[in-house]
């Protein structure tokens, strides 16, 4: 299994010849998209969602229904290669994928919640979950995290209770372009303080999981 941290939000994970990329937004260079076999998006935010990224590449889209909505309504070009799921659902993608939970995190009680699915992938003897921008736990124990740790939504507290209570033997951190380098080196900090044997770490945009 490889695992390449692109910007932001955005993975790729590949298996057995399969590439899945996941969450390629607006934060994430088009590369990120290069070889897909599947795209797969969490949910509508353009940190997480650009239909430019996904003209780049022709590989099948899959998504929830709010985001196959604003396809068909601002890029219906790309509609026809959308396979819309839902929470629960139990997907072969060329790899295993689970689909899990169906909130946003709350951002402020004024606004209406967001519709968000996490993925969590099987690689063999090996599974990786993305929570898109929730602290949905996937339900099962899991090999890596990937663990978002910066956002209008998110506390450093709430970061790591998250690493804790999912209980990955790693966590790769995400969702990090909100932060500053000094502000990263907190996180950095806090999670070696508070996650006990857990390994957190985090990797350039372009690089690999080690």
């Amino acid at each position: 299994m490889r695992i390449t941290k692109f910007g932001h939000a955005c993975v790729r994970v590949e298996h057995a010849g399969v590439r899945l990329v996941l969450d390629p937004g607006g934060f994430t260079a088009r590369g990120a998209v290069e070889g897909a076999d599947v795209v797969l998006i969490t949910h509508e935010h353009a940190d997480h969602y650009d239909a430019e990224h996904l003209r780049a590449v022709d590989a099948p889209i899959v998504t929830i229904d709010a985001v196959a909505q604003v396809i068909a309504e601002h890029a219906p070009d790309l509609s026809e290669r959308v396979r819309v799921v839902s929470p629960g659902d139990l997907l072969d993608l060329g790899l295993p994928v689970r689909v899990v939970g169906e909130r946003h995190a709350v951002i402020h009680p004024d606004y209406p919640r967001f519709d968000n699915s996490g993925y969590l992938l099987t690689c063999g003897d090996q599974s990786v979950y993305h929570p898109g921008d929730a602290l949905t736990p996937p339900g099962e124990a899991i090999d890596v995290l990937l663990a978002p740790i910066s956002a209008p939504w998110l506390k450093m507290s709430e970061a790591v209770d998250f690493v804790r209570d999912v209980g990955a033997p790693r966590s790769l951190g995400i969702h990090d372009k909100v932060y500053s380098d000094l502000a990263l080196g907190m996180v950095d900090t806090h999670m070696a303080n508070l996650i006990g044997e857990l390994s957190f770490v985090r990797v350039p945009d372009g690089a690999d999981l080690e």
